[in-house]
């Protein structure tokens, strides 16, 4: 049984939208047709839910040119993309069958006033960030200088000579050539 609930494990969506009977929806899911891809967007009211685990599954009702349209969706599948919430509907019942039978205004639930429009999600799976493996490197002490370190000075030699000595010398210079 371990395997069994290890595939399915994997199989589950992270997170899943908190649904509830007698809301209204907007469900966006994937239809390949060829070799291509698009999203639909079905709009209704949840009359159902079933299931658990990675079967559960709602099923949403809409009336479309005068004739009533159920569709079952699957919570995890990855077909269904995305589970918006319209309208918050107030139901006394877990299966709201009996809006088969209703028509136009009457098929529909109440709204429940004081609730706000939140899509909530419910955590099934925490998502798991990999962190890149880091060696062990063993640390060193960091180098602590005891001493400050040595600073050379450089200083320029010149030597100081009478203003007269130095107007001499280039005289001498000249008489010398």
């Amino acid at each position: 049984m371990d395997i069994i609930k290890s595939i399915e494990h994997e199989q589950l969506k992270n997170k899943i939208p908190d649904l509830h009977i007698g809301d209204t929806v907007r469900v966006h899911q994937r239809i390949k047709e060829g070799n291509r891809e698009r999203i639909q967007v079905f709009e209704g009211i949840i009359i159902k839910k079933q299931g658990g685990g990675l079967t559960a599954t709602f099923t949403v009702r809409r009336i479309s040119y005068g004739v009533g349209v159920e569709k079952t969706f699957l919570i995890h599948s990855p077909l269904v993309e995305k589970v918006e919430l319209v309208r918050v509907g107030k139901a006394r019942r877990a299966k709201l069958y009996y809006l088969r039978d209703k028509v136009g205004k009457a098929a529909k639930t109440k709204e429940n006033l004081g609730a706000r429009i939140e899509d909530k999600e419910i955590v099934l799976k925490e998502d798991l960030v990999e962190e890149p493996a880091v060696e062990a490197v063993p640390e060193e002490a960091p180098a602590v200088e005891t001493e400050k370190p040595a600073v050379e000075e450089v200083v320029d030699t010149v030597k100081e000579e009478p203003v007269e000595q130095v107007k001499e010398e280039p005289a001498k210079k000249e008489e010398n050539k």
